[in-house]
């Protein structure tokens, strides 16, 4: 799917830890909206659209129209993120009229998002209650949203915890069920000093929202812990680009277009402020340094985890640099120690444990060396029956769109 961005990096909030301001700093803004040179783009690539920012209900409503009604005569659905505070009465006729999956990201009630800022006080708490309008009118029309939360000082400390938690039951009872937790991607200084957790502390939050989740929920889910058990037992099919050793210059995950329909990357990793050409070959360079990198150097060498968590997005690598790992990466080894030991209690052997983990582990350097991105699964069989002795494409090939389904020998 193609994020399509109209206006670019523009936005009617102001969050600080937006990781697109190093954008807006540089004066990257965005090029102009061109809709002839957007559907002539599109024509050539063919591939359904989500609609991104920035805030893509900037974009005049006629043509958000226009756009949704394409994709859907096309490819039957459409997609937009969105923080909810610009809906309208005709923005809520379309979605329901093209079939748009909506994603909204909020990061709780009243003051919990006061860090997504509005300008003041006064109005930034109008636009949370706008986006809470949004949430509970989507619900209505049967157009359920789902959720994105970034978890920091304000949303997710001790004394604020049970507040968040309420209100994902409240969001519970209005009907969504998918909701995804971000840690918070920091890119300056002041950032990490005013809002940032401890890696400890955001441990200690996931794992308080794994139990929470288990305990007090009964319909919505959190997809980080879903992901974390999937890669575990070997089930990675639709496992969030996270975990799946994205390269930061063709960023498979994220095909971007702009204004003008140029192609570009994940804004993730736009950490100098400038959005990269997307390459048209994909490198492993950072998972193959991150390897044979110890630790202390920012490396990944000999952790039992690198299977599941290969050093996490380049965009949350350490000093902003996508050559090292996760700045969390204290966090993720807390999270994997916890569902290892989870599956450990019910017999199961996760990957961490396999004896067969560090064949695996051998075998995605030979496919890395050749520029290709298996999924745990298929090397997993692999080594399991070492039916193979070299690479086979056409393997991997077929394992883009194959099956997925648990190993039973490592279950």
């Amino acid at each position: 799917m193609i994020e399509l961005s109209p206006v670019g990096v523009k936005c009617n909030l102001n969050c600080p830890y937006c990781y697109e301001i190093p954008m807006r700093d540089a004066g990257n803004l965005s090029a102009p909206f061109d809709y002839d040179k957007i559907i002539k783009s599109l024509e050539e690539r063919n591939e359904p659209v989500m609609l991104f920012g920035g805030e893509p209900l900037l974009l005049p409503v006629d043509y958000v129209e226009k756009i949704w009604k394409y994709n859907y005569e096309k490819f039957g659905e459409n997609g937009i993120q969105t923080n909810g505070t610009l809906f309208t009465e005709k923005h809520y006729e379309l979605v329901k009229n093209y079939n748009v999956k909506v994603g909204i990201s909020v990061d709780g009630p009243s003051d919990l998002n006061d860090t997504r800022w509005a300008g003041n006080f006064k109005l930034t708490r109008e636009k949370s209650d706008k986006t809470m309008e949004a949430i509970r009118r989507l619900c209505e029309i049967k157009c359920t949203p789902s959720i994105i939360v970034t978890l920091h000082k304000k949303n997710a400390s001790k004394e604020l915890l049970p507040r968040l938690k309420e209100w994902f039951k409240e969001l519970e009872k209005v009907g969504v069920y998918a909701a995804r937790l971000h840690t918070l991607e920091v890119e300056y200084d002041s950032v990490g000093e005013s809002l940032a957790m401890l890696p400890e502390r955001n441990a200690e939050v996931l794992l308080e929202m794994a139990k929470f989740e288990t305990e007090e929920l009964t319909t919505l889910k959190f997809d980080i812990f879903s992901d974390i058990k999937s890669l575990m037992t070997v089930a990675d099919h639709g496992t969030t680009c996270i975990w799946n050793a994205c390269d930061p210059y063709t960023t498979r995950a994220v095909q971007g277009m702009d204004g003008q329909g140029v192609m570009s990357n994940c804004g993730r990793t736009n950490k100098e402020g400038i959005n990269f050409k997307k390459s048209n070959q994909e490198g492993f360079e950072r998972y193959l340094a991150l390897y044979n990198t110890p630790e202390e150097h920012l490396g990944c060498k000999g952790c039992r985890f690198w299977l599941m968590c290969k050093g996490q997005c380049p965009g949350t690598s350490e000093k902003t640099d996508w050559r090292n790992r996760s700045d969390l990466c204290g966090t993720w080894k807390i999270l994997f120690n916890y569902f290892e030991d989870k599956l450990e209690s019910k017999g199961v052997v996760p990957l961490s444990k396999s004896p067969l983990r560090k064949k695996i582990e051998e075998r995605f350097i030979e496919y890395w060396q050749a520029g290709l991105n298996p999924n745990l699964y298929t090397v997993y069989k692999e080594a399991s029956t070492d039916s193979l002795s070299k690479l086979n494409k056409n393997v991997i090939n077929n394992s883009q769109h194959g099956d997925y389904t648990r190993s039973e020998e490592l279950l």
